[in-house]
């Protein structure tokens, strides 16, 4: 488990690393998570999943508390049922990965983490469900945030089809499906205009969105499953392994056996 509270001046200029990540910053601030850009002002919690790469290209915040934590210390699928956290505060490709907070969710969230830090920094022998119960606590707010916070959902329309079915069609046909000009078909638009409405309704291009799904599910095997990469290449489609490690690698930086060696198999597929 680490918790840390850093000055900006002092902030990685990137962050990749095999851990969940929780920061929160008050002021305006300009980064990337996975090549693609965001800003936000306010006070705001910033949520990453192992290996997603962050990159800060201008922040004012005054100050960073950040809270990273191993899926051997919390795992956020086991947990489900206490916290409904995954695809809402981590693994949605969907919409941003980051909310805007009041003041008081703000302070809530750093007393909790001050609280952690000095049971970590205790010399008295502390059991671990202590630090993991004030996790769930941070993890229940920010979620019940997010959900709050998020937009309604427009019924907004592009060629013969509602735009929100895309995610509904991805969703269902990444596997088979990793050409745009199959779901462009699907609204009657050429590949041009339908990757213009895509981008501007979810932020990311149809092509980088079939990439972020692929990713999502292979993270998803190689850590809740004990598959091979051969396997878990098969299941995704992938002419083979070599081909289904290059793709991930270019992706994520790391191959899907060092992803699987730092990240771990989690007590799900035990």
């Amino acid at each position: 488990m680490k918790i840390e509270l850093k000055q900006s001046s002092f902030l990685q200029k990137e962050i990749n690393e095999p851990y969940y990540n929780i920061l929160m910053f008050d002021g305006e601030a300009s980064f990337s998570v996975d090549l693609t850009d965001y800003e936000c002002k306010g006070k705001c919690l910033l949520f990453l999943t192992p290996y997603q790469l962050l990159q800060w290209k201008s922040s004012t915040a005054a100050f960073i508390s950040a809270l990273s934590f191993h899926g051997d210390f919390y795992c956020i699928e086991y947990h489900k049922k206490e916290v409904a956290c995954n695809g809402i505060l981590f693994n949605d490709i969907y919409s941003e990965p980051f909310v805007t907070v009041s003041d008081f969710i703000y302070e809530e969230i750093t007393s909790i983490i001050e609280r952690m830090k000095r049971v970590e920094d205790s010399e008295l022998d502390y059991d671990n469900s202590i630090l993991k119960s004030y996790l769930q606590v941070i993890l229940a707010l920010s979620s019940k945030e997010k959900q709050l916070k998020m937009p309604p959902k427009i019924q907004e329309s592009i060629g013969n089809a509602d735009i929100l079915k895309f995610q509904h069609l991805l969703d269902t046909h990444f596997l088979e499906a990793k050409e745009v000009a199959f779901y462009a078909s699907k609204y009657n638009l050429s590949v041009n205009t339908f990757s213009k409405r895509i981008k501007k309704h979810f932020g990311k291009s149809p092509s980088q969105l079939i990439q972020d799904r692929i990713v999502l599910e292979a993270k998803k095997l190689l850590h809740l499953t004990t598959k091979t990469i051969k396997e878990i290449a098969d299941d995704l489609n992938f002419e083979d392994e070599f081909y289904f490690s290059r793709y991930f690698k270019k992706s994520v930086g790391i191959s899907p056996k060092e992803f699987r060696k730092e990240v771990g198999i989690s007590i799900v597929a035990k």
